[in-house]
């Protein structure tokens, strides 16, 4: 299980790298083009483009950093592997949540 685990939260830092250096040139380019928030709001609402990119972005964070927790726990705060990996999949379920929902709510998906 811990080596699928190690596998799994490599292969999430490989999709995560492009799409963190793609957000970040996104949020250049809008600051440095002094768009507002409602002009982001209103490139980005309604566009599958970005709600696929984001939703992915999402799906890769709340898979890597409960993995990443999960050690953490494991190791410095001594947990028992099972505790800490209950908790870190609820960690992660919460990630996953709350991030589609500011995807979708972004996306202006939610009425």
């Amino acid at each position: 299980m811990e080596n699928k685990l190690f596998l799994l939260q490599r292969l999430t830092a490989m999709f995560m790298g492009p799409f963190l250096l793609i957000h970040l040139g996104v949020i250049l380019y809008a600051v440095r083009g002094g768009l507002t928030a409602g002009e982001i709001l209103g490139r980005t609402q309604g566009n599958w483009f970005w709600l696929a990119f984001y939703g992915l972005f999402v799906l890769a964070v709340s898979v890597h950093a409960p993995i990443g927790l999960r050690n953490i726990l494991i190791e410095w705060a001594r947990l028992p592997r099972g505790l800490a990996g209950v908790l870190c999949t609820l960690f992660g379920i919460v990630l996953l949540v709350l991030g589609l929902r500011a995807v979708i709510a972004v996306g202006g998906w939610l009425a």
